[in-house]
């Protein structure tokens, strides 16, 4: 792929990065609306949670099969398919005045949020090739997809309190038609690079596993982890897995090609990825219903607590993330940031009923941003440092699609931990306040647990890569004709 200048290609890539930041801001701008959402058209408890499931459901299931149809039709052309797709059904919620019609909405959103996740990042290296610049170009897309999320949060609660709910949807639209320009100009067009024909049979069964994991996951906490629809949604996601491992192992043209998790680097991260979105969820949820419900924050005000945070992510990420990489390598830096990360929610996890901003929540809002901010990018590059350029789309889709359900299961675990830990509280005679602030104190210790846990995978298992990748320090970034797996 040749790009004109130096210029233009940094330019298309703050034009991916927009249009990632929509998909994964609409994971949490969503959360401070719900509220409001339900109190305007009516929405029950349960059914409010579907305003939420029916995006997850559907991103979570076309991850694989949008990556893998980039790699086949052109990144450039599905990346432009996922936008346009995005931004009509961001008007269709922005417009939506009954239950159904935004769910709806929503779950077309979703189908058009995965297509964009799956291919932005291939698209991102295939556009830069050279380690460092790869490195610092990986920076600015890290705080997009670590960030996004708690900025979703500030940018939600501004949204409803100024205006009202529907603009957290109508905001895409104009962004959304920028973005779809703007690529028409500054990304060249091209062809898959891929060969073969689409694995119909592989993206079917893969598709239908993935969406009923995350409707299991999504419902566990509301009818039982133990009861027999959870378990029994989870056993067909299982069997439709092996069914579809099945017909990988014989595919001419497999949908994912079983040898790609074979290369540690990829393996590994999408187990910390689980991990890492795990912890995430614990601090964009977890604290902005402590400061809501415990603290009483005002929806503004619990966007504008998650201020300091975005912006160290943002310095970090954007300035300093990509010399820490080029300097010590990819396990050095992950570690750390991994690590603070865990000490961040430590801190939320002592956090007191009666907290104050200075002394209890920013703390872990600075810590929480650093470690983000350094440790996403790392992530990412080791990634897809093993990855062939063809099949770029493919290995993003994975490790999407390990982030989303890590992000949901751990949500589902998290507030599972703290709804029976405020039950036991509550039943023992605590106020509600107490109660509550008990089960999130308990979640945010198992949100801490799990960044200590991916610390530890990442730093024991990513493979060092050869000097040739890494250029004059380190473990370097690695590439796919530098970097193999051991």
């Amino acid at each position: 792929m040749t790009i004109a200048d130096n210029r233009t290609r940094w330019l298309a890539l703050i034009v991916l990065c927009l249009g990632d930041l929509m998909i994964v801001l609409d994971v949490t701008i969503v959360g401070v609306a719900l509220p409001s959402i339900r109190e305007d058209l009516g929405f029950s408890e349960e059914s409010l949670a579907w305003i939420v499931n029916a995006y997850l459901l559907t991103f979570g299931g076309f991850l694989l099969l949008g990556g893998r149809l980039g790699d086949i039709v052109g990144h450039r052309r599905m990346f432009l398919a996922g936008i346009a797709l995005f931004t009509l059904a961001s008007i269709g919620c922005g417009l939506a005045d009954t239950q159904g019609l935004l769910i709806a909405a929503r779950a077309v959103q979703g189908i058009g949020g995965a297509i964009v996740s799956a291919v932005a990042l291939s698209l991102i290296i295939t556009l830069f090739t050279e380690p460092a610049e790869r490195a610092k170009a990986m920076g600015v897309f890290g705080f997009v997809a670590s960030g996004g999320g708690s900025i979703g949060v500030l940018l939600g609660g501004v949204l409803t309190d100024t205006l009202d709910w529907h603009w957290i949807f109508l905001v895409n639209v104009p962004v959304g038609i920028a973005v779809f320009a703007l690529t028409l100009v500054l990304l060249p067009a091209g062809g898959g690079m891929a060969s073969g024909r689409l694995d119909i049979a592989g993206a079917v069964t893969v598709t239908a596993a993935s969406m009923v994991a995350v409707y299991a996951i999504v419902n566990g906490n509301e009818v039982g982890w133990g009861t027999a629809r959870t378990l029994g949604l989870l056993a067909v996601a299982g069997a439709l897995l092996a069914v579809f491992l099945r017909i990988e192992s014989r595919a001419s043209s497999p949908l994912v090609p079983l040898r790609l998790f074979r290369l540690r680097n990829l393996a590994t991260a999408n187990v910390v990825g689980m991990l890492w979105s795990a912890a995430m969820f614990a601090w964009f949820f977890l604290s902005a219903l402590y400061l809501q419900l415990v603290l009483g924050y005002s929806p503004l005000e619990v966007g504008l607590a998650f201020l300091p945070g975005n912006l160290i992510m943002g310095v970090l990420s954007l300035g300093v993330s990509a010399k820490l990489v080029m300097r010590f390598g990819i396990r050095p830096p992950l570690v750390a940031g991994l690590g603070m990360a865990a000490v961040g929610l430590l801190l939320f996890a002592r956090a007191p009923v009666d907290g104050s901003f200075v002394v209890d929540v920013l703390p872990g809002m600075v810590l929480l941003g650093v470690g983000a901010g350094i440790a996403f990018n790392p992530v990412l590059l080791a990634a897809m440092s093993d990855v062939q350029p063809e099949e770029a789309g493919l290995a993003s889709g994975v490790v999407n699609t390990s982030f989303m359900l890590g992000g949901a299961l751990g949500l589902a675990v998290l507030a599972s931990i703290a709804a029976a830990r405020t039950d036991t509280l509550t039943a023992s005679g605590e106020s509600a306040a107490e109660a509550l602030n008990g089960g999130y104190q308990l979640a945010f210790l198992a949100g801490a647990f799990f960044a200590a846990l991916a610390a530890t995978l990442g730093g024991l298992l990513f493979r060092v890569a050869r000097p040739a990748a890494a250029g004059a320090h380190g473990e370097g970034v690695g590439s796919p004709a530098t970097a193999k797996a051991d």
